[in-house]
């Protein structure tokens, strides 16, 4: 399943929560007009992203979840939180939710939050110790996962 990278993932997400406001009203997660409330939250998520990935091309490291990493990067935004990226599209899945108004679609939150966490996390973690040894352990000790 190593073609699900995450924004394949997200892609897919933001499908099924277009779908099920659609499809399958369940309520209002916050009363209208608050709803817009989630266009701010999601471009937070798209500056997070574009922050972190713009590092990524600028350094001129491995992007891909699943790839070997060449550089291990820790300043700019990475000195903040360790998966810059992975927070911006749980931030970027959190304001589409708000915005759909659909407290169904928050389950697709829950989901790339555990995705996220238990198994690209891993992943890119156990590469960057194989790959950085102690470097990484330290960057690890002095960052946090999320934020």
């Amino acid at each position: 399943m190593k073609w699900l990278i995450p924004p394949v993932l997200v892609a897919i997400l933001l499908a099924m929560m277009v779908a099920i406001a659609q499809f399958l009203p369940a309520g209002s997660l916050v009363p209208a007009p608050a709803h817009w409330v989630g266009l701010p939250v999601t471009l937070a998520g798209i500056g997070l992203l574009a922050a972190g990935s713009s590092r990524f091309f600028k350094v001129g490291t491995e992007i891909n979840t699943f790839r070997e990493p060449k550089i291990l990067v820790t300043n700019g935004i990475f000195a903040y939180s360790r998966n810059p990226m992975y927070l911006g599209f749980l931030i970027l899945l959190a304001g589409a939710a708000i915005l759909l108004n659909s407290p169904l679609n928050l389950i697709s939150v829950a989901v790339f939050f555990a995705v996220a966490n238990y198994w690209y996390i891993p992943f890119e973690e156990a590469n960057a110790r194989r790959v950085f040894g102690r470097a990484y352990v330290d960057y690890c000790s002095s960052v946090r996962r999320w934020i």
